[in-house]
């Protein structure tokens, strides 16, 4: 059955939630760390120390008595939700989600359990080789939760039936912040009693891992390829809590063949072709119910397509919901090479379709796949309402701008922020960190930056600012802001660590051989370690994230969580989630502009001066976004994935 998309959008028409309809809370602020200081300051003038305690506890008290009548009036989001702050400086129209939770009070520290904090550390014993694969303590130690932190999530009163269908997912098949996204939305909306499953190829990687160790055939069926079929098998198996399809294309060759997720000796595009018409297939003949498929990124823009065409009679209640999580590629693709699904191209080559408009009269005209799954699914998101925007004013969509723009499309776009995992990435609880910590009980980090420091080989000085980058070192990142702040930081006496590979550590690696090869204060690691990642975030005083462009990042927010104060360009979902602290009240980092070294040296000197100068107001700014890290878990994300599910099943 053929279903034209201009009808199905007309019959399922999603409605997104305006990115300007977030509430502004500048009315009533909470009271800064600066002016509770200034009131402090006058009272001690006047006042025994029994006083002044009375004072603090009385405006905590106010404080409290403020949020909870602003939230009784609906101006106050809950945990989770974006907060706009109209009044902030530019970049224009910052997001940030909401503190998940009142400050808590700060427990002087026990002497018995300060001295069984750093007692049980296993010091680094000079430039101990790869220090950070062994335990880093004698014994495990975790600090508690924090008091009335909220149980697990209610569980839906209609649950529903929801699989995802993808490229990557976290930790079997990760490339990027796609795999993370896919794992932590797909345990989150499980946890809340939904029944989900993730559709993946099964890489021939995989095979043997004991990440899929339980990996178990459910049977062989038959998939239209060409003009004819193929064979493919599926295996179910669980990983990370939730539900898996693997397929393996049988007997085909190369497809899906190699030691990585991409770069296969095998044409990526006829790959993904066959595994979205795989996934469509493996929901009929499993006798899958889906309420919702959720595809993401080009390589499965073909199932939306297919789906409306060929597998709608039969599944008439399922809806389609399309993420982009990037740009960047759009999946081009010959007419020819679309029948790898089994259905001829020529029905999609129109520009109110898939078709590239930018080889019209081109010979061969060619498809995109990116474009024909944001026509077909019946809501379309990115991971960030920054990025969305730029899709559809500025250039970030490139030419799929102009199919953004058109209305019913515009209607059905919206962004969303990622969540992370916040019991992996938990600095309570992380047993590869030589000392926990939280907002509460904060000592450990500066153990951790001890730590590091030492095994580095670093000067084990407190008193230096530590910047810190963990990142993929390709161009978009913005290697040559990176160079240009670690000259900034090695001139002004700071450290800097960077922790990261790509093809683009070219110039980063000629300046960390050559002109630092002697400066102790500069390690850069051209490689990825997840357990050294931890440690770093643990450690870092400030963290560097200057991309040129930024669909989400996740780096940021780990850092936010581990009380790294973020330096951020104002770009994507940077421009989102961190606001600079020259703003006002909520300001959480140091945010920049330009694309010009100039800008980052700004930045990274502002935050180096306010650690040396301010050690105080550094010390509440770090304190407050430890104690708001959960704000930037799933919760929030998820909420607003299951709001878009409801509407376009509505």
């Amino acid at each position: 059955m053929s279903v034209a998309p201009c009808a199905m959008h007309t019959r399922t028409l999603y409605q997104p939630r305006s990115c300007q309809s977030a509430i502004s809370i500048c009315a009533a602020p909470r009271r800064t760390h600066r002016t509770a200081g200034g009131v402090v300051a006058q009272a001690k003038k006047q006042a025994s120390d029994a006083d002044l305690m009375a004072l603090v506890k009385q405006l905590r008290a106010e404080n409290s008595a403020l949020r909870v009548q602003l939230a009784r009036a609906g101006l106050l989001p809950s945990g989770g939700k974006r907060a706009q702050d109209a009044s902030a400086p530019a970049p224009p129209s910052p997001q940030a989600r909401a503190p998940a939770s009142p400050r808590r009070k700060r427990e002087d520290p026990d002497p018995h359990q300060s001295k069984e904090l750093e007692a049980g550390i296993v010091w680094p014993q000079g430039r101990e080789d790869r220090f950070w694969e062994r335990p880093p303590r004698k014994a495990p130690l975790s600090l508690p939760g924090p008091p009335g932190k909220e149980g697990p999530p209610a569980t839906a009163a209609e649950p529903l039936t929801i699989i995802h269908i993808a490229a990557e997912m976290a930790p079997i098949a990760k490339v990027g912040g796609l795999a993370d996204v896919v794992t932590g939305l797909s345990k989150a909306t499980a946890a809340r009693g939904h029944s989900v499953e993730v559709v993946l190829p099964y890489y021939a990687f995989l095979e043997g891992s004991p990440d899929v160790r339980d990996a178990r055939s459910v049977g062989v069926f038959n998939v239209p390829k060409g003009n004819g079929l193929a064979r493919c098998e599926a295996f179910t198996a669980t990983v990370e809590g939730c539900r898996v399809l693997l397929l393996r294309p049988v007997d085909q060759g190369s497809l899906f063949q190699g030691q990585s997720v991409y770069g296969g000796a095998y044409n990526e595009t006829e790959a993904y072709l066959h595994f979205s018409r795989s996934a469509l297939e493996a929901v009929r003949v499993l006798d899958r119910r889906p309420d919702v498929l959720h595809c993401h990124e080009w390589q499965t823009g073909a199932v939306p397509m297919l789906f409306w065409e060929a597998y709608s009679a039969n599944l008439s209640r399922t809806r389609l919901v399309l993420t982009i999580h990037n740009f960047d590629s759009v999946g081009e693709c010959r007419q020819d090479e679309f029948l790898h699904t089994g259905m001829a191209g020529g029905a999609f080559a129109s520009v109110d379709r898939a078709l590239d408009e930018r080889t019209v009269g081109h010979n061969p005209e060619r498809l995109c796949l990116l474009k024909g799954g944001i026509v077909y699914a019946n809501a379309v998101t990115t991971v960030s309402p920054n990025y969305a925007r730029e899709a559809v004013r500025d250039g970030a969509a490139g030419f799929l701008k102009s199919t953004l723009a058109q209305p019913h499309i515009a209607a059905k776009f919206t962004g969303i922020i990622n969540g992370i995992d916040t019991e992996s990435w938990d600095p309570a609880q992380d047993a590869t960190l030589p000392a926990p910590f939280s907002g509460a009980s904060p000592r450990g980090k500066a153990l951790c930056k001890r730590f590091l420091q030492a095994g580095l080989g670093m000067s084990v000085a407190p008193d230096k600012p530590l910047v810190a980058v963990v990142s993929r070192l390709v161009p978009q990142k913005g290697i040559h802001l990176m160079e240009a702040a670690l000259h900034h930081i090695a001139q002004h006496g700071g450290q800097f660590v960077l922790l990261g590979s790509g093809h683009a550590d070219g110039a980063l690696r000629r300046a960390a051989e050559e002109q630092y090869r002697d400066n102790a204060d500069v390690q850069c690691l051209f490689m990825y370690s997840e357990p050294l990642s931890h440690l770093i975030y643990a450690a870092a005083d400030m963290f560097l994230v200057p991309s040129l462009f930024e669909p989400c990042g996740l780096t940021q927010l780990i850092a936010l969580r581990y009380g790294a104060i973020p330096i951020v360009r104002a770009t994507g979902g940077l421009a989102d989630t961190v606001k600079d602290v020259a703003s006002g009240d909520g300001g959480n980092g140091y945010v920049f502009q330009g694309m010009d070294g100039g800008a980052v040296q700004a930045a990274v000197g502002r935050a180096m001066a306010d650690y040396r100068e301010r050690p105080g107001e550094w010390q509440g700014l770090v304190l407050r976004v430890l104690d708001d890290g959960d704000a930037w878990s799933w919760d929030g994300p998820t909420e607003e994935y299951l709001d878009i599910y409801s509407k376009v099943l509505a």
